[in-house]
């Protein structure tokens, strides 16, 4: 595994936009959110606000208890909210894999979001929700409660560096998407140490020799409730598509790899997910896993004593405030060449949810063989719209990430000052990531039958920086326009915004439908071929691009092999 020297970070002063690995993505969707689904916004017609406060659909059943749902701000769209798909995992049920749920008695309101799982709330979030480990619930936005409908299911997995995240945030409200036809689901699941410590007395508990993997746990649960109570919102558990931004693109490849989620879904959205498995920045990034049990027990052992427990009992023992102090630490046994390290707490190659590292799964095709959209964005992973490196920097990185091929690089990307330092570091990254996810899709179609669709985000949200840094093209930018809920986020959104709304979120309603974004009336998007170094542009244009020049893309398809698999 890739474990460059720590002493250094090619572009100081300027945070990469994948680094923080969905922190971002809660920035950037908590900041934006002091807004409620329900609350007129940026984007409602006033037809939309005429509406809000019809009738729900409903109630409905199911295998826990009956549900009333309540209207949204979108006319004709109802939301469950808080619906329990699994019980708690307070006190002796912490670090263990999920439960099933309570029954109730009697019609239970849904119309309150369930609790968060507990994490570090950053200073931005203007409106935390509330916590506890009572918290394995989902939300689901519908238009029927007709189990003949049948409609695709979208199921969401959010991002937050594996360390936080919520379902109830409104930069995921579902309404936009189920006006459209989809019946939407948004999941809370497990985070930071709660949701993936490892230690040798937790793999000797679990039965399965493993430990550690408990978010992807409370996923695969929730995919298994879909499957067995979402015709009851009028979804088609045979239409399910998986779908994830940052660590939920990673949760989203991680159950694509994963033996216990055959089955359970029938498309995947990985946004800023799929790169080669030679990729060295998959260290510091989403998809980044912890590849020895071992270590990651050793890791856990010495982050347990850290806080004065030794056994299971007395970790269990532990407040959910000892628990979440210094959640957010990083691995600093890997490291990747742009991007620095990822966090300490993220999956973890176990044998048993992670069977297999990401080459091996490519190379013996033992994935679930679904179609996938995948890619990335303009301004993240070390690219900026506003950079701020420097020429030495720049040729320090290069001689560090390239080695022998470093001069190649620097002719293929040259710069004479701080200036073009800044361009040529932007333009490199884009097209070595773009390459990245071309070499990720043409490895995944020698084994797989199913298509994949493959993008680069390039649109910048309107108005000033919600979050310091977080500007262009962000990690995350795409959100909202993917989910077609402009309304839920308070920005100055213009026409040209919501015509970009309606034909990302075309694409997504298509791709769920028949696995497949196109339909007529949208640009054509080709489905990736075979080392064929193009993909679709999304965004500011809509069109097929290269991935890089012919030189250039040339050097990146020689330079990954050299590097260890991921």
């Amino acid at each position: 595994m890739v474990t460059p020297p720590n002493d250094r970070r090619p572009t100081e002063g300027a945070p990469s936009r994948r680094t923080v690995l969905g922190a971002t993505l809660v920035a950037t969707a908590s900041a934006a959110t002091v807004l409620r689904l329900g609350t007129p916004a940026h984007g409602l017609t006033a037809a939309d606000e005429a509406g809000a406060g019809r009738t729900p659909v409903g109630p409905v059943g199911v295998e826990t208890g009956r549900l009333s749902g309540t209207a949204t701000a979108l006319p004709g769209v109802t939301v469950f909210r808080g619906v329990p798909y699994a019980a708690t995992t307070a006190g002796e049920h912490r670090w263990r894999p999920p439960r099933p749920a309570p029954t109730w008695s009697g019609l239970r309101a849904a119309d309150t979001f369930g609790d968060a799982c507990p994490q570090g709330i950053p200073p931005w979030v203007t409106s935390p929700p509330t916590m506890s480990e009572d918290c394995l619930n989902l939300n689901v936005w519908t238009t029927t409660a007709e189990p003949r409908s049948r409609r695709p299911v979208f199921v969401w997995f959010y991002g937050g560096r594996f360390n936080g995240g919520f379902a109830s945030d409104p930069a995921f409200d579902g309404a936009g998407l189920a006006r459209r036809g989809l019946v939407v689901v948004t999941v809370n699941y497990r985070t930071g140490p709660l949701g993936f410590l490892t230690v040798p007395q937790l793999t000797a508990e679990s039965g399965n020799d493993s430990s550690g993997n408990y978010g992807l746990l409370d996923q695969i649960a929730a995919l298994r409730w879909v499957q067995r109570n979402i015709s009851a919102f009028g979804g088609d558990p045979d239409r399910v598509t998986i779908a994830g931004q940052s660590a939920g693109a990673a949760s989203v490849l991680d159950l694509v790899y994963a033996p216990l989620a055959r089955g359970l879904f029938h498309r995947a959205v990985a946004e800023s997910g799929a790169l080669g498995p030679h990729d060295p920045e998959i260290a510091a990034l989403a998809s980044s896993y912890r590849p020895s049990l071992i270590v990651a027990e050793a890791q856990g052992t010495a982050w347990a004593a850290q806080r004065g427990a030794t056994t299971l009992a007395e970790m269990r023992a532990l407040t959910v405030a000892q628990v979440l102090t210094d959640d957010n630490q990083n691995d600093s046994s890997v490291s990747s060449p742009v991007n620095g390290s990822p966090p300490l707490f993220r999956p973890v190659l176990d044998g048993y949810v992670l069977a297999r590292s990401y080459g091996d799964s490519l190379e013996s095709g033992l994935h679930n063989d679904v179609p996938v959209l995948t890619g990335n964005n303009k301004d993240e992973s070390g690219a900026s719209s506003t950079p701020a490196t420097t020429l030495a920097a720049f040729r320090d990185l290069a001689a560090r990430k390239y080695g022998s091929m470093a001069e190649e690089f620097l002719s293929l990307y040259p710069a004479a000052d701080d200036t073009e330092a800044g361009e040529q570091a932007n333009a490199s990254i884009r097209d070595g990531f773009r390459v990245s996810t071309s070499l990720w899709a043409t490895a995944w179609a020698r084994r797989a039958k199913s298509p994949v669709f493959t993008y680069f985000w390039t649109h910048a949200p309107p108005g000033a920086a919600q979050i310091p840094g977080m500007t262009g093209a962000y990690h995350g930018s795409e959100m909202n326009y993917v989910f077609d809920n402009l309304y839920a986020t308070d920005r100055p959104w213009t026409a040209e915004d919501r015509r970009i709304a309606e034909t990302m979120s075309s694409y997504i309603v298509s791709f769920a439908t028949h696995g497949d974004p196109n339909r007529a009336g949208l640009p054509h998007w080709a489905p990736a071929r075979p080392d064929q170094f193009s993909t679709m542009e999304l965004g500011d244009h809509w069109r097929r691009i290269p991935d890089a020049g012919a030189g250039k893309t040339d050097f990146f398809r020689r330079y990954y092999p050299t590097q260890p698999t991921w």
